[in-house]
């Protein structure tokens, strides 16, 4: 079988790799956070807010799983994120030039069927240009890159919105899918190692992996997929409702929400810097830990106060919560699956699990915001964060299995 080793990487391939990861936080969500402070000014329902966001859940929970299977098998990585990002933006684009109900629920809902391929994607292209040693310390860079990117485009939508308005936007939308694009055929296709890419370093010459049923006799995948499903039910709307309350308050969508979700992203930046060193001097499992607790102080304090300085404390939490989250999840999934060749199929049903929580958690926050408020819908889906700790302790071991390097951080070597 084929390695992937550090001298076979291009300089090419590492530097695009960065770019895509850059472009993509921009290219491959579409109007992401913005949409709901965009359609809160145009007279849209928290409650309707919270449908178009389940349903978007659910028709991409339902494509993850077969998306992922799709990247294991497939030789057309570039391909499975290029794709996307066109049909992604080309649904924003619509939404923007007229946010009615047909480009609302029909642009956001092609949005998160062909969107749920591409964070597959990426993953495996990345494993198989760096393989398994080297794995989870390129996760966290691409999402230094890839926060780093947020903040860029959060600040250059700013600025777009106060010179151009929305013709800003839409100019600026454009040009990072172009340049995503672009990035994605920069890497060597050559220097993918398509074994690796789906878990298959430890190949030992046994049958083949055995499809689907590796994922339902994993103990570590389940419990890792449901300690997902509820920190994600928890914290997944919160961000959104921030959004809504303050754009509505202020007047001011996209300036509003790109202060809030450029607050976040910039905590994600030093979680990304600092993941590497975390992983290796504590293990993994305390990332875990340190990510699932920032949720429940979250959702205390954005209860609590209604001043829009309380964003600052809120978002460094999800930025603190989410970012250790993201980088960990993947990590832990290569490291379950290990020698399977199932690890994009695996992440993708993991992805899938916890995107049930997300969708469920919109509706929920809507009702609880039009029956409660803003306030009540904090304060219930932070403390939901208690039972996503739980389920972690019960089943850490299984959930963050133990390597060489988190052997030596436990036992102080």
């Amino acid at each position: 079988m084929q390695t992937t080793s550090r001298t076979g990487l291009t300089d090419r391939s590492l530097v695009a790799l960065a770019f895509l990861n850059f472009f993509l936080a921009d290219a491959r969500d579409g109007l992401g956070p913005f949409l709901d402070g965009f359609l809160a000014t145009h007279g849209w329902s928290p409650m309707t807010l919270g449908v178009v966001a389940t349903l978007g859940g659910v028709l991409g929970m339902v494509a993850t799983p077969l998306f992922g299977a799709w990247v294991d098998a497939s030789h057309r990585k570039r391909t499975l994120i290029i794709v996307p990002v066109i049909l992604v933006n080309a649904a924003a684009l619509w939404t923007l030039a007229s946010p009615g109900n047909a480009s609302v629920f029909g642009g956001q809902s092609a949005t998160a069927i062909v969107g749920a391929i591409v964070g597959p994607a990426l993953m495996g292209l990345t494993l198989g240009l760096v393989g398994e040693k080297r794995f989870s310390h390129q996760v966290a860079r691409n999402e230094f890159w890839n926060h780093l990117g947020n903040v860029a485009s959060l600040a250059g939508i700013y600025a777009a919105t106060v010179a151009f308005g929305l013709n800003g936007i839409i100019g600026l939308m454009v040009l990072t899918a172009m340049a995503a694009v672009v990035a994605t055929l920069a890497i060597d296709p050559k220097k993918i190692n398509h074994d690796v890419a789906r878990g298959l370093a430890h190949d030992d010459g046994a049958p083949g992996p055995s499809g689907y049923s590796v994922l339902v006799s994993s103990k570590g995948l389940i419990l890792l997929a449901v300690t997902l499903m509820i920190f994600h039910f928890g914290n997944a709307p919160i961000s959104r409702l921030i959004a809504q309350d303050f754009s509505i308050r202020l007047g001011t969508p996209f300036l509003t929400t790109a202060v809030t979700t450029g607050v976040s992203q910039l905590a994600m930046i030093v979680m990304a810097l600092a993941a590497p060193f975390l992983i290796r001097r504590f293990g993994l499992a305390s990332i875990f830990l340190i990510g699932l607790l920032a949720l429940p102080a979250r959702g205390a304090i954005a209860g609590s106060f209604t001043d829009f300085s309380i964003i600052f404390p809120v978002q460094i939490l999800d930025g603190i919560g989410a970012g250790l989250i993201g980088i960990a999840t993947p990590v832990a999934v290569e490291r379950i699956l290990a020698g399977t060749g199932r690890f994009n199929v695996g992440l993708a049903a993991v992805m899938t699990v916890q995107g049930i929580g997300a969708s469920l958690s919109n509706i929920v926050a809507g009702w609880l915001t039009d029956m409660g408020g803003y306030g009540l819908a904090y304060w219930v889906h932070g403390g939901v964060a208690a039972f996503a700790v739980a389920a972690f302790v019960l089943g850490r071991e299984s959930i963050a299995p133990l390597k060489n390097n988190d052997m030596d951080a436990t036992t102080g070597r």
